[in-house]
């Protein structure tokens, strides 16, 4: 995908932020001896999709087995693995489990001031997270949030309202900010939540991203304060279904001049 012909002018203030985020599935695809290596193949796709910021989800740092069992396991972490050249990577684990851990990772073509975590496990069956990044988008303080919601919905109002209370406190009243990720929430309510501290996302018919293979509902979702939604997309057809089973969904924000 490339850039809508829009006002991109990088000259003190950026003009348009392109914004992605993709629950990667760990980068493996399948179950069993089926189950087949998509780390690479996920790399070329993070590249194309052309975005100044990439949120990630189910993002391994390290797990034994599947480095065992694959031939081309990459040797570095996958946050750092995808990015792009030219990128800088931040990641912190959401799960630690016997062959290794998992979470939430950053990709941005502009410096990152600094990244933080936050627990979010709403009980012991599923271990949660959201990661805080600061971006300094053409000298200009970004705040990029990266979460993966809980499968309960009760947990799912639990941590937007921890969400909420977390932008409250760490977040500059007059600073912009941006939450992305895979809310599992087959509904609106979160989405209300959400608009009534500010927190905005493109207006217009849903935008379908899961399953990949025949998409019937949108669980990923990018939303953003102090910022105007100019468009959202995702990308569709065969190569995009092999690779995870959510499709990315790609945002542009018109930053605050």
């Amino acid at each position: 995908m490339t850039r809508a012909n829009l006002d991109t002018d990088w000259g003190g203030v950026a003009q348009v932020l392109r914004v992605a985020t993709y629950n990667i599935h760990k980068g493996v695809q399948g179950l069993g001896p089926a189950r087949r290596l998509e780390i690479h193949n996920l790399a070329l796709a993070i590249e194309t999709l052309d975005a100044d910021i990439v949120c990630l989800q189910e993002v391994r740092a390290t797990n034994r087995r599947e480095a065992e069992y694959f031939t081309g396991w990459p040797d570095l972490p996958q946050a750092e693995f995808l990015a792009p050249e030219g990128y800088e990577a931040a990641y912190r684990t959401n799960a630690v489990t016997r062959d290794g851990e998992h979470g939430n990772a950053l990709l941005s073509r502009w410096p990152i001031v600094q990244h933080r975590h936050e627990d979010m496990s709403d009980h012991r069956f599923e271990q949660r997270g959201l990661l805080h990044v600061e971006v300094l988008v053409a000298d200009a303080p970004v705040h990029v949030i990266v979460v993966h919601f809980g499968l309960i919905p009760s947990s799912r109002v639990r941590q937007t309202e921890q969400l909420k209370r977390y932008i409250a406190r760490e977040v500059p009243m007059d600073a912009p900010v941006l939450v992305a990720g895979d809310f599992n929430d087959w509904g609106t309510r979160v989405r209300k939540m959400l608009h009534v501290d500010a927190l905005h996302a493109f207006e217009g018919p849903r935008t379908r991203t899961y399953p990949s293979r025949l998409p019937v509902a949108q669980l990923d979702h990018i939303y953003a304060r102090g910022m105007q939604p100019l468009s959202l997309a995702a990308p569709r057809g065969r190569v995009w279904s092999r690779m995870s089973d959510h499709l990315p969904l790609i945002a542009e924000f018109r930053m605050p001049s």
